[in-house]
C-alpha cells in the first residue's frame, strides 16, 4: 500500500525488504515516516490489514532540553548534525545509504521530536482489526528503545533485533 520515508532520507523501503509486508493492504514507515505511516493508518478510509513501524521516532520521553539542543544543533550546523546523524542512523552497520539521503527542515525536525503517538489512536486500530508490528533495533542510537518496546507492547507484536540499530541492518 504505502511506505513513509525517515527523516532525511528517501525512497529507501528497500532496506526493510526482508520485514516489510508484501500484501496491499499495509501502510508502512521507517523512523519520521513510523509517525506519518501511524496517522495515516488512523485516517485511512481503505481496507488495512497490518501497520508496520520500523524504529518508529519515539521521543515523547525526552525532556525539553533535549529537544531544544537538537534542534539549536540543527540549524547552527546542519551539515554537522546531519553527519553525526547518518553515523548513528547507520551504527552499528556499514550499509551504503548514500542514495537514499535526502536533507529536510528544522520544521520537520521539530514534528518529530515533539510527536506523541495517541495511546487512543492505538487501542481503535487494534480495534478495528488491524495487526500492528514495531521493529526496533537493540543497538539503536537514534531512540530509546526499551520506552519504545514498554510503550507500544499493549498494542503490537514487537520485534527486538539483536545487534542491529536504527536502520535494522
Amino acid at each position: 500500500m504505502n511506505f513513509f520515508s525517515g527523516f532525511c532520507f528517501r525512497e529507501e523501503e528497500e532496506l526493510f525488504e526482508a520485514f516489510t509486508c508484501k500484501g496491499e493492504f499495509c501502510i508502512k514507515g521507517f523512523s519520521y515516516g513510523a509517525i506519518k505511516a501511524f496517522e495515516n493508518a488512523c485516517v485511512t478510509e481503505t481496507r488495512l490489514d497490518k501497520l508496520q513501524l520500523f524504529s518508529p521516532a519515539f521521543f515523547q520521553n525526552k525532556d525539553e532540553k533535549f529537544k531544544k539542543l537538537q534542534l539549536l544543533s540543527f540549524c547552527k550546523n546542519q551539515q554537522e548534525y546531519l553527519e553525526k546523524f547518518v553515523q548513528n542512523v547507520l551504527y552499528p552497520s556499514c550499509v551504503d545509504i548514500e542514495k537514499f539521503l535526502h536533507v529536510q527542515t528544522a520544521q520537520e525536525l521539530r514534528e518529530l521530536l515533539y510527536y506523541v503517538y495517541d495511546e487512543g489512536k492505538l487501542r481503535a486500530l487494534k480495534k478495528k482489526g488491524v495487526a500492528i508490528e514495531v521493529y526496533l533495533g537493540a543497538k539503536d542510537k537514534i531512540i530509546d528503545v526499551v520506552a519504545a518496546k514498554e510503550f507500544f507492547q499493549p498494542y503490537a507484536t514487537i520485534y527486538l533485533l539483536q545487534n542491529v540499530g536504527h536502520i535494522l541492518h
